[in-house]
């Protein structure tokens, strides 16, 4: 039987971060992964490595500072993948947010940057304005404009992976996770792999299943509780329309949410929305009710490019992913996007990881560490997680 310090279950963003920071920390350390690495939400996000601009609405300071500073650790380690974009702010006469607003939360954008260079912003001057291609004009007020970066989110997971293979992990794809027996100071993994039931012995388990999370949970044995979580899917719309240089920040004309209008590709990418889920038996997909309701939200800023049905011919693509949020009262919008790491002490050998953002994936990754160092004691140190280079 294979024995191991970590397994890490769930080859996702946090997923590999947290087996990249173990392995470099010297752990001897598995990862299992039911499909192939960055296969689900890991590539179907935004794309974007951001402070979210947005949480400070919600009062999300402290989520937006580590955002922040995980952007510029990203920026620094991972150039050829995480690079700056330009984000634009159009404010109109009718907009929630007035332009005092968007003034205030950008000038706090920058304080939690900690006067970042890329905490800059400004205002683009009306004679400008006709440089962001298509936008509507009439009734606008004002347009901001500060910085924030942009990634392949699977590319950037893959490239973690790459980097922790180099330290020392064992990944193993296609590899259903069947059972986790917690013993008193270990824990008894079983997995399916090519039709074939391994074992493997963990000195600690973290669960970083994504969506499945609370089903990794259910082959946990002596049994114990989970999270009340709620399933929510983000789509994305491609559209055949060059893009602009930079990302525009839109106010939904729908509802209070934002939207992002993005290049990708050389293409349009338009995301993302917020729809509840009740299970994950069938593989997400894009709902014709969400296509109508990005599309009009485009339509509304960008009707020089047609109606809707000329914007559904140029549709070239869609995707979609699937998040976890605390089970609350209200819209998914209003809800925090902190990672929740839940140890039980029935089950002090194995961490499962509720949420998560691909921006935050490092400093989850080296909190998860803390606690493993914590549970099973130090090793020898191979490398430095804050100075491992991504390409």
């Amino acid at each position: 039987m294979e024995t191991v310090d970590l397994l890490v279950i769930g080859g996702g963003i946090n997923g590999a971060g947290i087996a990249q920071c173990a392995a470099a920390a010297g752990y001897r350390v598995m990862l299992l992964e039911k499909e192939t690495i960055a296969a689900q939400t890991s590539a179907n996000s935004s794309k974007l490595i951001h402070g979210g601009l947005r949480y400070l609405e919600s009062g999300q300071l402290p989520l937006v500072r580590k955002s922040l500073a995980d952007r510029k650790a990203l920026l620094k380690l991972a150039p050829s993948l995480v690079y700056p974009i330009p984000f634009y702010i159009p404010v109109y006469e009718n907009s929630r947010r007035s332009p005092w607003t968007i003034r205030a939360g950008l000038s706090l954008y920058a304080f939690l940057s900690e006067f970042d260079p890329l905490g800059q912003f400004k205002s683009i001057p009306s004679i400008h304005w006709s440089k962001i291609k298509g936008l509507k004009l009439h009734g606008l007020k004002a347009v901001y404009q500060y910085w924030d970066a942009q990634t392949d989110d699977q590319l950037l997971t893959q490239a973690v992976i790459k980097n922790a293979r180099t330290l020392g992990l064992e990944v193993i794809e296609h590899a259903k996770c069947t059972s986790i027996a917690h013993k008193q100071r270990h824990c008894l993994v079983r997995y399916q792999h090519e039709a074939i039931e391994h074992e493997v012995e963990a000195r600690a388990v973290v669960n970083a299943a994504g969506p499945w999370v609370n089903q990794v949970l259910e082959t946990v044995s002596p049994p114990l509780s989970a999270e009340p979580i709620e399933w929510v899917q983000g789509s994305h719309l491609l559209l055949d329309i060059p893009a602009n240089d930079g990302i525009l920040y839109l106010e939904s004309c729908f509802d209070k949410r934002v939207i992002f209008v993005m290049p990708w590709k050389g293409q349009t990418l338009i995301g993302t929305t917020e729809v509840p889920l009740t299970s994950l038996m069938a593989k997400p997909s894009v709902t014709p009710e969400e296509t109508e309701y990005l599309l009009g939200i485009y339509h509304h800023y960008f009707s020089c490019f047609g109606d809707i049905a000329a914007l559904k011919k140029r549709l070239i693509g869609s995707f979609c992913g699937v998040r976890v949020l605390p089970k609350q009262e209200g819209k998914a919008f209003d809800r925090p996007r902190d990672t929740i790491q839940k140890v039980q002490a029935s089950h002090p050998n194995l961490l499962s990881l509720y949420g998560g953002k691909l921006t935050t994936y490092r400093t989850t990754a080296s909190e998860v560490c803390e606690w493993l160092e914590g549970t099973i004691g130090k090793r020898q140190t191979l490398a430095d997680f804050e100075k491992l280079f991504l390409d």
